[in-house]
């Protein structure tokens, strides 16, 4: 979630009148910081991930399954761990915006041997043993990345009510008291991007129609102008932040790789997003789309009227393009620079600055549009503050750019490198497939690291790749703008004038491509993800059982991407329109819910097989058994 500061939430409007303070020094921050680590070099690959999880409270008598409140219990307990032994734990867990959610990483880092490619499983697998041994009965953890029923009816455990005319969010249907109670970032978070946006967040969804989908979806529009009527309509950031996903952070051996890792991951995350769709179902209905991406984009978009050029800008300094939840908006290396297709805003007195204090055009132009932004978060005791040693200040605008990739500084006073973080995967419901998508980017890291490859395109592809990502079947058959010569940096500049023109059958640097196609090559013609990877580790000592390991997780990647086996979100759309109480109204009920993630405890515990979502080469690696009343024959 980011940056986690204690003390005592200031208003909306105690924080508007600081965010030029905020602004100011942190950019001060970032200089003296950028000066004292621009040369550090020598830091070895190093790399962890965040897995988020939702806890469910299941009824079994009258058939239920909703969200348990207990994050902040269950995480307090966790962290005792922590507390007495910092750097002997085998996880580390934190809160996330949610009050049924808990956040997962590793306790240590993993580094740059291959064998450690065998732990990353059997490390998901102790934090999830880990949190159910706290867990109470008829509570289960799982990392899905939407719960299907949020936002409807008593979704909650312990039942609460939206308050529409109060609180920080003042929905319709999601309770403060759904908000993790025990840091106050997360409300003042709430409360302040509604303010500042002058009205609350909207969502719409497009609506899955089936025979029977009523149009409008539901009595929305009665009550706000922003619902839409054949969409879902929702009206929080909690719909957008109350998502899991599955996160990745590098530490490169100097701030020049890190921005080549920064500018090649990108056009990456469209595709990994498409691959890893895990999140059609939202507030108790069926939507046509796969992905979280753009409910949380909309979630957060705290722009107002003038800043979305709806109105004239009078009170404000920019029309914004995107929400502060959003793909990238330009590359960090002199490669990606002649990419840089869309015109960037930033701040021109804070790019002057940077500029001043020797810091290029490519990073000033980052940071300077990364300070558009207003802070949204600011607390009483950290308003003042020591620019050579603190950088909280520039945290707390970074922070809350939540992009699909992040480039992140060494904190002060730490042995920790310039590093990424690539942010765009959707949680999969095992730890087999969280496990094979982590590896899977490592992997292509080191390969592009390695063998020189550039998969850079224009950023407007990159942003076209990123809504096409999110359409229902996307993985299956979407298209993606991708490069064609991956191998070399050229770029001929004819080729690139017909691009800008939109004369793409004269480009010779892109095309669309398939899933497939990108993920397992297309013959004579592009050679692959995978079949690159297997050619790096031809050249490489790998042991017997980590070659099982890796090979096991790029079958599993090969099927994902060719069809074979379903993408979470094809597969539980399918569960859904083929339960037995579905009406062929778009609507997930409160039986089908409840099946559904049993269904899914019963696969991540390894207690039936579900060949459609895991292939056929994944066996069982627990022994725990789960209630009887679980139990279905097969999986659907």
């Amino acid at each position: 979630m980011g940056l986690l500061t204690e003390g005592s939430p200031l208003s909306w409007e105690e924080t508007k009148n600081l965010s030029d303070h905020v602004r100011t020094h942190g950019i001060t921050q970032f200089i003296n910081l950028y000066k004292r680590l621009r040369d550090r070099q020598g830091d070895i690959l190093k790399w962890g991930d965040e897995v988020e999880y939702i806890v469910v409270k299941f009824d079994h008598e009258s058939k239920t399954a909703k969200v348990s409140l207990r994050a902040q219990e269950i995480l307090t307990e966790l962290n005792q761990k922590e507390l007495a032994n910092p750097k002997g734990v085998k996880s580390l867990w934190r809160p996330e915006y949610g009050a049924y959610m808990i956040e997962g990483t590793p306790g240590q880092p993993y580094g740059g041997l291959l064998a450690h490619f065998n732990i990353v499983e059997a490390n998901m697998r102790y934090r999830r043993e880990e949190v159910s041994q706290l867990l109470q009965p008829g509570e289960a953890i799982l990392s899905l990345t939407s719960f299907p029923r949020l936002g409807c009816p008593n979704f909650t455990d312990p039942p609460t009510k939206p308050t529409p005319d109060k609180g920080a969010t003042r929905s319709l249907f999601f309770p403060d008291e759904a908000i993790f109670p025990g840091h106050p970032r997360f409300k003042t978070l709430s409360r302040n991007i509604r303010e500042r946006r002058g009205e609350k967040v909207a969502i719409n969804l497009p609506i899955y129609k089936d025979i029977n989908t009523a149009i409008p979806v539901d009595d929305s529009h009665l009550y706000s102008k922003a619902a839409l009527p054949d969409h879902v309509y929702m009206d929080a950031m909690g719909f957008g932040m109350g998502c899991c996903c599955l996160q990745l952070t590098f530490q490169a051996c100097n701030i020049q790789e890190a921005r080549t890792l920064y500018d090649q991951l990108t056009p990456l995350c469209p595709i990994m997003l498409a691959l890893t769709a895990a999140s059609p179902l939202h507030r108790g209905f069926i939507t046509d789309a796969d992905c979280r991406w753009n409910v949380i984009s909309c979630s957060v978009d705290c722009r107002t009227e003038e800043e979305r050029g709806l109105k004239p800008l009078e009170e404000n300094k920019f029309v914004i393009n995107k929400s502060r939840y959003d793909s990238i908006d330009s590359y960090l290396s002199e490669h990606g620079e002649k990419y840089n297709d869309v015109p960037l805003v930033y701040d021109q007195a804070v790019y002057d600055k940077l500029k001043a204090n020797d810091i290029d055009h490519l990073l000033a132009q980052h940071i300077a549009h990364l300070f558009i932004r207003d802070s949204v978060s600011l607390f009483s005791e950290k308003v003042e503050q020591d620019d050579e040693h603190d950088t909280d200040h520039f945290e707390n605008i970074q922070s809350t750019n939540w992009q699909t990739m992040r480039f992140k500084p060494p904190p002060p006073n730490s042995t920790i490198g310039w590093r990424v973080e690539f942010r765009p995967c959707e949680a999969q419901i095992t730890d087999f497939e969280n496990a094979a998508i982590v590896c899977f980017v490592v992997l292509l890291t080191r390969v592009i690291l390695s063998y020189q490859l550039n998969f850079i395109i224009p950023i407007s592809k990159v942003d076209e790749n990123m809504q096409s990502a999110q359409k229902r079947g996307a993985c299956l058959n979407g298209k993606f703008w991708f490069r064609k010569d991956i191998t070399t940096t050229v770029s001929p500049p004819e080729a690139n004038e017909c691009c800008k023109k939109g004369f793409v059958s004269c480009c010779d640097v892109y095309e669309p491509m398939t899933i497939n196609q990108i993920i397992n090559g297309k013959e004579g013609e592009f050679p692959g993800l995978i079949p690159l990877i297997n050619s790096y580790l031809s050249g490489m000592d790998v042991d017997a059982d980590t070659h099982c390991t890796i090979q096991q997780y790029l079958k599993f990647i090969q099927q994902r991407a060719s069809g074979e086996i379903l993408t979470t979100a094809s597969w539980l759309r399918k569960f859904v329109t083929t339960h037995s109480d579905y009406k062929q109204d778009s609507k997930v009920t409160e039986l089908i819910n409840y099946d559904l993630l049993n269904t899914i405890y019963r696969i991540q515990k390894s207690e039936v097989s579900c060949p459609e979502l895991l292939g056929h080469s994944v066996t069982s690696k627990t022994k725990e058994s789960i209630p009887a009343a679980l139990f279905k024959d097969v999986c659907p």
